[in-house]
Parts: C-alpha cells; sequence; structure tokens
C-alpha cells in the first residue's frame, strides 16, 4: 500500500487538499493527527495519512508488509474485516479531534456555534462509517443471492436482515427486485435511506383488520381456534377484558366453551369469567352450540374457546366445524386462527391450510415476546392474503394483547421486538 500524506492548517483544509488527488476515490483513510500546535505567530497543522493499493516500500505501520498466499476465500474475508475494523477505530479518533475553535468553546460557558469545519469533517466522517457498514455487510455470506440482478452492495444489509427474520426466500427475492426496479437512485446514497424505503414496501404488504365495533341491534361473535398450546384460552380472556373494561363503552361479553376435553381449560376460562362477571355457557355436543349462543343473546361481544388440536388431527377440526355448519341462528361467526409467532413459516402455512376448512377470516400471533424472528409471519399473510387482527405480545392479561398494524410488525422485522412500540 502507497502512504500519502496532506497538511493543512485544519483537518478540513488537509481533507480538500487529499480530494484534489486525482486517485482519492481509491484512497483508504488512515489518520488524522495535529502535527504543530497552535502558538503565538504560528498556525497549527494538521496531517491526514491517506493509503492506495499499489507495489512500494514505504509503510505506515512497522508490521503492514504482508505476502502474498493462497489463503481460502473466507481466511480473507476475515482479514478484511480486520482491516474495516481498524479503521473504524480510526474513525472514533478523528471524531475526537477538536478545531482550536470548538476547544475555546468548551472553555467558556458561553455558547458559540458550531465551526463550519468541523460540521465538515464531521459529515465527511458519517460518509465514511456509511461505506465501512456497506463493506462489512458485502461479506455476511459469500454466496451471493439467487437473483437474476447483482443486489448492489448497498443493499446487502436490508437483505440479511429480512433474510435472517424467517421470511420465505421466494418473498424476498420477489420484493427486492421490486424494490431495484422502483427505488430511485438518489435514495440509495445511504443504508438508513434503503432502509426507509424498504420498511413503506414491506408496510403495504401486511394486510391487517382494523378492529371494529359492534352495531345498534347487533352483536360480535368471535370463535378462536388453533393448534394446542399457543395461548386461545388466555387470548379470549384478555379480549373479554378489553371488551369489558378498555373501550370507551364497557360492552356486554359472554363466552362460550368448546374445550370439554382439556378440563383444566375450562376451570381456567370459568375463573377469568368470574373475576370479571361474565356469563359464560359450556358445549359438549355441537347440537348444543346454537342454544348457547341464544342464552347470550343480550350480550354485545359473545367470544368463543375452542379445543385446541394438531394441525393434522382432523377428528377434533371436525368437531368445531359441525358446531359451525350446525349454526342455525341468525348470528355470523367471525373464525380467527391463532398461531404462535415462534415457529418457521413452513410450519405456519400447514397449520393456515389445516385448519382452513373452517373458514379462517383473520390472524392472531402470540408470543410475540418469545422469538426475534417475525419474517415468517409478513410471509404467511403476504402468501395467503388474511388480514391480522390481534398481537399477543406477553402473559399479562389484559395488557399484553395490541390490536395489528403493519408499522409494529415490520418494525419488529428489521428491528426486533419492542413493547414500548406495541
Amino acid at each position: 500500500m502507497k502512504i500519502l500524506t496532506f497538511v493543512g492548517k485544519t483537518p478540513s483544509d488537509a481533507l480538500k487538499k487529499a480530494k484534489m488527488s486525482p486517485n482519492y476515490s481509491q484512497m483508504l483513510h488512515i489518520d488524522t493527527k495535529e502535527i504543530q500546535k497552535k502558538s503565538l505567530g504560528r498556525d497549527a497543522l494538521y496531517e491526514i495519512v491517506m493509503g492506495i493499493e499499489g507495489d512500494t516500500e514505504q509503510t505506515y505501520q512497522k508490521n503492514s508488509s504482508v505476502t502474498k498466499d493462497s489463503r481460502p476465500l473466507t481466511q480473507k474475508s476475515a482479514d478484511v474485516l480486520y482491516d474495516i475494523s481498524y479503521a473504524a477505530k480510526q474513525i472514533s479518533k478523528i471524531a475526537e479531534v477538536k478545531d482550536p475553535l470548538y476547544a475555546y468553546q468548551e472553555q467558556n460557558t458561553q455558547p458559540m456555534l458550531e465551526p463550519k469545519e468541523l460540521k465538515e469533517i464531521k459529515s465527511e466522517i458519517a460518509k465514511l462509517g456509511d461505506k465501512v457498514k456497506i463493506i462489512q455487510n458485502m461479506f455476511w455470506e459469500e454466496k451471493a443471492p439467487d437473483l437474476d440482478s447483482h443486489i448492489p452492495s448497498e443493499f446487502a444489509e436490508i437483505y440479511r436482515l429480512a433474510s435472517q427474520s424467517g421470511m420465505n426466500k421466494e418473498h424476498l427475492d420477489a420484493i427486492m427486485r421490486m424494490t431495484l426496479e422502483h427505488m430511485p437512485f438518489k435514495m440509495r446514497e445511504n443504508s438508513s435511506t434503503i432502509k426507509r424505503y424498504f420498511q413503506t414496501i414491506l408496510r403495504k404488504m401486511v394486510p391487517v383488520r382494523i378492529e371494529s365495533l359492534p352495531s345498534i341491534g347487533n352483536k360480535k361473535v368471535i370463535m378462536l381456534v388453533g393448534p394446542t398450546g399457543v395461548g386461545k384460552t388466555t387470548s379470549v380472556a384478555k379480549l373479554a377484558a378489553r371488551y369489558s373494561f378498555l373501550m370507551q363503552k364497557k360492552y356486554k361479553v359472554g363466552l362460550i366453551v368448546l374445550d370439554t376435553y382439556r378440563i383444566g381449560a375450562v376451570e381456567q376460562l370459568m375463573q377469568y369469567a368470574r373475576m370479571m362477571k361474565l356469563a359464560i355457557e359450556t358445549v359438549v355436543d355441537p347440537s348444543d352450540f346454537a342454544s348457547a349462543l341464544d342464552s347470550l343473546k343480550y350480550c354485545d361481544y359473545i367470544l368463543i374457546d375452542t379445543m385446541g388440536s394438531s394441525p393434522y388431527d382432523r377428528n377434533k377440526i371436525e368437531k368445531i366445524y359441525e358446531c359451525l355448519d350446525g349454526n342455525d341462528s341468525k348470528y355470523n361467526i367471525d373464525v380467527v386462527l391463532v398461531m404462535p409467532s415462534s415457529i418457521k413459516y413452513e410450519d405456519l402455512k400447514a397449520t393456515y391450510e389445516n385448519f382452513s376448512s373452517l373458514n379462517v377470516d383473520t390472524l392472531m400471533f402470540t408470543k410475540l415476546d418469545e422469538t426475534r424472528g417475525f419474517g415468517n409471519i409478513f410471509s404467511l399473510a403476504y402468501e395467503i392474503k388474511k388480514p391480522i387482527s390481534y398481537f399477543s405480545v406477553g402473559q399479562e392479561v389484559p395488557e399484553d394483547l395490541v390490536c395489528a398494524t403493519s408499522d409494529f410488525l415490520i418494525e419488529c422485522l428489521l428491528n426486533g421486538f419492542n413493547r414500548s412500540k406495541a
């Protein structure tokens, strides 16, 4: 590597001289230091050290000479990342350089405007830092994505985040093609802009159902179905508390239990009903379902808890279908499929396909606080085009239930779960 130095009265002056070099675009910033203190009758001098690839005997570090070898690509990639780490440390040092005017400002209590030279150097540091981030993400995976067109290096970070979130690869590649095709080149200047653009696209692809209230003279009947252990009974209790106490109006809520296979689940829901002073009915035979609905006709909301079953247990799913099919009341039943967010996309899709015979209306996802990947939820909603109605973000009743929004899901997908943003 050839070492070049540029001297100026300020770091900004030295950097401007470096930019005048015809090889500036190929240079790597190594160090910035003050080589002459400012004193009476003498200006301060700053030196910027730049490196450019090439054969030369001049070295800046004592042990910088490296012989060529035939190391594997993974080892070479590791060396590049080590160099990037060193560059990042140099950026931190540059950020600590203080202009004389800025030093004077710190010594006086009177506020002063930030010097123009310092603003310029901070701007250059930000740009350099973004370039280092781009280079780091270029090495996150040695194999290039399976796309017809090459993904530019500045998109590597967003591709990595979405891929690691559990999003289906076909969906991710299709969305990435769309992004590359439609995103204005002006917006590709830094990774933050790219991330915001990609986030906006994903938000528009998540179908959600806005919570609606029962109209005068009508009631809402909601049935929760899904596999065992996903939290249906707790979700019913959360919805009951929400409709009874947390809305602008305190609605009358009634409960129906179809889960007579699990005595513990029935007792748990009955305990919730006693605490909230709600009416509750149990149904053993599908033929009793319509009469149970009729006995709660004075309620604004009727919530139905069903028996949990394996997605592959056709008999239990058929029992639920018999209740729905035998419903000769005038009430429409909104079927909500409850699934855990902690299983992979393929399992979510298989679960939906096996419960789809119940004519699922909306989706509810539980245990968002127990997973780090949310691309599986996005891919399922994107694939089956069914809206999401609620998210369960913990065990607390009723606090840990939130109405679904595309903003919250995509925020979790790209930046991780944050309860405060629910």
